[in-house]
């Protein structure tokens, strides 16, 4: 017979591995939903854009925000990952290093020389919200840059080579031809989803012969330069001369009218001062003459009157004297020779004298 001591010992004893045992499962299930979770999730680091594919559904989803994101395992999500900051992509050298390292950029002008760029600089990065684009079209990863290599070579080349070996050393035609070259990469590669932020280029470099001649040609634009602002100084200073002299006889001119407009002003006061005063004698004169004349009219009438009364008395007298016999003529005509002398001496041997000349004496003699 068994011990009944001993079985109570033996049922506790399986009583504990199985309590035990459960909270292995249980300890077992967490972890591996902390294992599950863990793989359900990916970060996106700052300066990255991410495309998620629901592989189940084909739906595509890109993230742009740095963070963590749901990726669940077993191929229902796939994330690709791309480097969103802005990169760097020279050509310099004599040969290609990587994909964006390559040989030195060589152009053929349009006047048939060539010329090159001894280090090319090309700024460029994803557009973060065609990150879908850059996936389908290149590729994962950095595939993205196999882009840069043909275009940019081909459209630098293209749009410097429009310009000669004069224009391309002006760098205000080379600036434009620059500009010209990053507008046409952006209309090529903007719908794979990449953008040229930039084109750095250095003075393109020619034979050691043209070089000189460049030089020398850049010498002379200086001198040009000079000369051109000394004959815009040479201006400015004419144009200031021109300025002062222009004030001062101005000034002298405003001097002389303000004088002429006194004198003038000072010569209608006194004419309009003299007019009143001629008026005013004009018009005494006048009232004097009218009074003057009305009273010779009136003498006038008065001594016309008075002639025509004493003529009409004188008259009167010879009429009178004519009727008056010879005696009273000699009477009155001796009254009239009183005190006179005559003094006849005949002029011929005439009794009868037919001439009778006599002169009065100072003194009252004959």
């Amino acid at each position: 017979m068994s011990d009944p001591k001993n079985d109570n010992a033996g049922m506790e004893f399986l009583k504990s591995l199985t309590a035990q045992g459960g909270k292995l499962w249980l300890v077992g299930a967490v972890a591996c939903v902390l294992i599950i979770g863990l793989r359900a999730c990916s970060s996106i680091d700052p300066g990255q854009v991410a495309v998620r594919i629901n592989n189940a559904t084909g739906a595509v989803e890109t993230i742009t925000q740095p963070g963590l994101i749901m990726q669940l395992p077993f191929g229902v999500h796939s994330v690709y990952r791309l480097d969103a900051s802005q990169q760097t992509f020279h050509m310099h050298g004599d040969k290609d290093v990587s994909a964006l390292e390559v040989a030195e950029l060589t152009v053929r002008a349009s006047d048939g020389s060539n010329f090159e760029f001894s280090d090319t600089t090309v700024l460029f990065q994803i557009l973060g919200s065609r990150a879908e684009d850059v996936v389908r079209d290149s590729g994962v990863a950095d595939r993205y840059r196999m882009w840069m290599v043909p275009y940019a070579r081909s459209i630098l080349r293209d749009e410097f080579g429009l310009l000669s070996t004069i224009t391309v050393s002006n760098p205000a035609k080379f600036g434009e031809a620059t500009e010209k070259a990053r507008k046409r990469l952006n209309d090529l590669l903007n719908p794979h989803g990449i953008e040229i932020v930039s084109i750095v280029t250095p003075r393109p470099h020619f034979s050691p012969e043209y070089e000189a001649l460049i030089e020398a040609r850049n010498q002379t634009e200086n001198q040009l330069t000079v000369i051109d602002s000394e004959l815009q100084r040479a201006a400015t200073d004419r144009q200031r001369q021109l300025a002062e002299v222009e004030r001062d006889q101005n000034k002298i001119i405003q001097e002389k009218r303000a004088a002429l407009e006194n004198q003038l002003a000072t010569a209608q006061t006194a004419q309009i001062q003299t007019k009143r005063e001629v008026d005013s004698y004009k018009i005494d004169k006048i009232a004097a003459g009218q009074a003057a004349l009305s009273g010779a009219q009136q003498t006038a009438e008065a001594l016309t009157g008075q002639l025509a009364a004493q003529f009409e008395t004188k008259r009167a007298e010879i009429d009178a004297f004519r009727n008056q016999s010879v005696e009273r003529v000699m009477e009155r005509l001796g009254e009239r020779l009183e005190g006179v002398t005559i003094n006849i001496q005949p002029w011929a041997s005439d009794a009868n004298p037919k001439r009778v000349q006599y002169e009065q004496l100072p003194g009252g003699g004959q």
